[in-house]
């Protein structure tokens, strides 16, 4: 890195050696941040033996972020179809990170006409869930794309990426087919140019400007 007094080294970590460096530090002001660390470990060794535990946990995070309880259910809903999903991806030779954000990529964009990227861009998202900031309409329809890709796979029985993503387009096409046919009936466009947030979040947005 170029300071004032020359270049310098610089030392740089992930998440996981960023916890590490503060659960070394002696410091008693290092002491909240380990009880914290503590805390969530034990949080996840119990979600592990009871995964119910997770479920309700994320339920209550959504609700302390103001989101309706009808939202939270189609949130809660999409993710138990993505789960669904990713392990039949998993039983039929899709193993590597990268292809699961491949084949994620091309269900979005066979759905909304918009990869995850470029849906974020949309939507002035940058580190945020895109599923997080989706309106309810939003939300059936990525859904509609994924469940339809699981139900393909299941019947089709790809095997390997190729296979894989050639079923993923199909399952993206039924949820895209749909749409399109909602937008020439109603006028209106599923895909919502804005940032989705409960109406008890804008407000608090507003107040900060």
């Amino acid at each position: 890195m170029d300071t004032a007094g020359g270049k310098q080294k610089t030392g740089c970590t992930d998440t996981k050696g960023l916890l590490r460096i503060i659960q070394s530090i002696p410091s008693p002001k290092a002491e909240p941040f380990k009880l914290w660390l503590a805390q969530v470990g034990a949080d996840r060794l119990e979600e592990i033996e009871n995964p119910e535990l997770a479920t309700q946990r994320t339920r209550e995070l959504y609700k302390l972020k103001g989101y309706p309880d009808d939202w939270i259910e189609k949130r809660m809903r999409s993710i138990a179809i993505r789960e669904e999903l990713t392990e039949e991806w998993k039983n039929h030779g899709v193993k590597e990170q990268v292809e699961y954000a491949i084949l994620t990529s091309e269900i979005s964009k066979a759905t909304f006409g918009l990869t995850p990227s470029e849906y974020k861009k949309v939507k002035g998202l940058k580190s945020q869930n895109l599923r997080d900031h989706m309106t309810d309409l939003e939300l059936i329809f990525s859904m509609l794309g994924e469940a339809s890709t699981t139900a393909i796979v299941k019947t089709q029985n790809p095997e390997g990426f190729d296979e894989n993503k050639k079923a993923t387009r199909q399952g993206g096409a039924v949820a895209g087919n749909a749409r399109k046919e909602l937008e020439s009936k109603t006028g209106q466009k599923v895909v919502f140019e804005q940032n989705y947030l409960p109406e008890s979040q804008k407000k608090k947005q507003i107040a900060k400007k």
